[in-house]
């Protein structure tokens, strides 16, 4: 996973640089559950994730007899892992033709995710096509071109303020015909706020199950990692409007606060699928929880 650690370095900081002062050789006190639970928040964890946490530490601290601080860490980092379950695999693969929905906020880092993606499986073998969905925004439609160039896949496009489920069933039609095996689909991403962003994806999302069968078979929601909290809202709109299967943290680099992840799986029930890890084409990896949840602890 390149960069995985580096990546964490922000959320390893704050948590590490507290956690030396709040789980030191002192015995537990009410302080050090308060101060614990600043730590978490201070990291993204978010507040209701948070007091869960703390208070089953506390539990097991009680039916462990555990007296002193520091032997917590690594209590903390087992229940911090149990947040991230393992999800099932991706359901990709078995089938003439995939389609994924990449769906997120502007900014987000969406269509730059979407070319690691791409690129990503690509490597895997797979002959991806993509479709520029977002007809609201010219800029869009550019980008994922000059992206699919560096990738070296096809793009399908339509014109600017087009209707985009036109376009993803154009680009059904074309992988079929170009003997494609994977298209990925860029949406528009106005602010989830917006009620006509919602029925534009829904119209989308019927569109491509009408063309291919179960289709789309995943939906990416991509995060920008760097939002913290306000990520989880955007969240829920875009799981109720459109069924996310699972999330792409973008943008989880030196400067981001990891914490959100544990929020996201817990609160959103939503598998972290994939993490951006800089700018580059192979800045993408497979989510880890492992390697995740050590890496936020390791010196």
């Amino acid at each position: 996973m390149p960069g995985f650690l580096q990546s964490l370095t922000k959320t390893r900081n704050v948590i590490l640089s507290r956690l030396a002062s709040v789980l030191g050789a002192s015995k537990i006190t009410p302080e050090t559950w308060e101060d614990l639970e600043a730590v978490l928040i201070q990291a993204d964890v978010g507040v209701e994730t948070t007091l869960e946490v703390v208070e089953r530490l506390r539990r097991r601290a009680q039916e462990e007899r555990i007296l002193r601080a520091d032997r917590l860490q690594d209590l903390l980092a087992e229940e911090l892992r149990a947040l991230l379950p393992d999800p099932p695999p991706l359901n990709l693969g078995g089938r003439p033709l995939d389609v994924v929905l990449v769906v997120g906020v502007n900014g987000s880092g969406k269509t730059t995710t979407i070319a690691k993606l791409a690129h990503y499986y690509r490597r895997e073998g797979r002959k991806v096509l993509l479709a520029a969905a977002d007809t609201f925004r010219a800029a869009a439609i550019d980008q994922l071109r000059l992206w699919a160039e560096r990738v070296g896949c096809p793009v399908v496009a339509g014109p600017e303020g087009g209707d985009p489920g036109a376009v993803v069933y154009d680009a059904l039609q074309a992988a079929r015909s170009r003997g494609m095996d994977m298209v990925i689909a860029d949406t528009a991403g106005r602010l989830h706020t917006q009620h006509n962003l919602m029925e534009e994806l829904r119209k989308v999302h019927r569109v491509a199950g009408k063309v291919v069968e179960g289709a789309p078979h995943e939906v990416l929601l991509v995060l920008d990692a760097t939002t913290g909290q306000n990520a989880l809202s955007q969240a829920l709109h875009f799981r109720e409007a459109v069924g996310v299967t699972g999330v792409v943290l973008a943008k989880l680099d030196s400067t981001a606060r990891g914490g959100m992840a544990f929020a996201v799986a817990h609160r959103l029930g939503l598998p972290i699928r994939f993490v951006g890890t800089g700018e580059g084409l192979d800045d993408l990896a497979p989510f880890d929880a492992d390697r995740f949840v050590k890496g936020l602890f390791a010196p």
